[in-house]
C-alpha cells in the first residue's frame, strides 16, 4: 500500500518561492500518473497540475500555468511542485495524490486512490 507525505510548505511573501515534494513509500509509483490539489478553507479541492508516470506531458491548472512546475524522481519515489510567483490566492493546503490507472483525467479528484495528508501554504501580501 502507497503512502503519500508531503513536505515544503510554510510561510512566504508574494513574489516568492517555494518548492513541495511528495514522497512515497510502501509501493513504487514509478507507473502512475501523479497529480497536486489545494484546498483553500471554505471551498473545495482543486486541481493544480498533473504528469504522466513518464514525467512527461505536464498539465497545468489555468490559475498556476507558467508560475507553477510538476516534476519526478521516479528513482526517489518523488513528486515535486516548484511554486514561483506566489500570491496570496495560492494559499491552501496542498495535497498530491496517485492516479489509479494510466490514462484518466488529472483534473478529476475521483481518479486519484490515493492521498497525502496536505502542506500548508501561505502566501501573505
Amino acid at each position: 500500500q502507497v503512502q503519500l507525505i508531503e513536505t515544503g510548505g510554510g510561510l512566504v511573501q508574494a513574489g516568492d518561492s517555494l518548492k513541495l515534494s511528495c514522497a512515497a513509500s510502501g509501493r513504487n509509483i514509478t507507473g502512475y500518473p501523479m497529480g497536486w490539489f489545494r484546498q483553500a478553507p471554505g471551498k473545495e479541492r482543486d486541481f493544480v497540475a498533473g504528469l504522466a508516470y513518464s514525467g512527461g506531458n505536464p498539465y497545468y491548472a489555468d490559475a498556476v500555468k507558467g508560475r507553477f512546475t510538476i516534476s519526478r524522481d521516479n528513482a526517489e519515489n518523488t513528486v515535486y511542485l516548484q511554486m514561483d510567483g506566489l500570491k496570496p490566492e495560492d494559499t491552501a493546503v496542498y495535497y498530491c495524490a496517485k492516479q489509479r490507472a494510466y490514462g484518466l483525467a488529472y483534473v478529476r479528484p475521483s481518479n486519484y486512490d490515493t492521498w497525502g495528508r496536505g502542506t500548508q501554504v501561505t502566501v501573505s501580501s
